[in-house]
């Protein structure tokens, strides 16, 4: 989602100015304090009078958001689904680099997007990772993405097997630009990279 508002937190019976993120599957407020709120933590969602109250984990919080308070209630009460976060659309071209877990497959089938192999240009590639020795199988596979594809490593989260700064610095090495980060499931993230564009002459 990528939304960002100026705002004001109430929390902990303190009261405090900074900036509000709502993300694919979480909510994060940076100010004096950092309160970063998964939505899978989330136990009840109300807005009213321009303010967004979340109770979640035992805790409760409330952000001044004006009038896109009840956009952003909707939009954790009905979350994009995986697929959608991941740019999969009807009909897309996809490739498969790695093991997948059978309920991803399922989802592609279900959208019907084709699976497509090694000699046909795709438009998405998914690369999954267990260790950063994978890593060096990230510029090769470029060769298989149409000339606007995009390429999501997904990896192990937590940082033990793979670290994500690993993950930027292999693809900006094989001359790529990390675009975006997604929850892939509970146990992997997806980090997007695209080719960087070459400046005409």
């Amino acid at each position: 989602m990528g939304q960002e508002l100026a705002c004001r937190l109430h929390y902990q019976r303190q009261t405090l100015s900074g900036r509000a993120y709502l993300e694919t599957d979480f909510v994060l407020f940076r100010g004096p304090q950092r309160l970063r709120i998964p939505f899978r933590e989330i136990t009840a969602v109300e807005a009213a009078g321009g303010i967004l109250r979340l109770e979640f984990s035992g805790a409760q919080a409330a952000l001044d958001l004006g009038a896109a308070a009840e956009k952003w209630a909707a939009k954790i009460l009905h979350p994009p689904a995986r697929l959608d976060k991941l740019g999969v659309k009807a009909g897309s071209k996809v490739a498969l680099a790695g093991e997948f877990e059978a309920d991803f497959l399922d989802e592609l089938r279900a959208r019907n997007a084709e699976l497509v192999g090694p000699r046909v240009p795709a438009e998405l590639l998914f690369l999954a990772l267990e260790s950063a020795a994978g890593l060096a199988r990230l510029e090769r596979q470029m060769a298989r993405l149409a000339p606007r594809g995009a390429l999501w490593v997904v990896y192990p989260k937590g940082g033990g097997a793979i670290r994500q700064i690993e993950v930027i610095q292999a693809g900006r090495a094989a001359g790529l630009k990390d675009t975006k980060v997604a929850a892939f499931s509970a146990a992997r993230t997806a980090l997007r990279f695209s080719r960087v564009k070459k400046l005409s002459a």
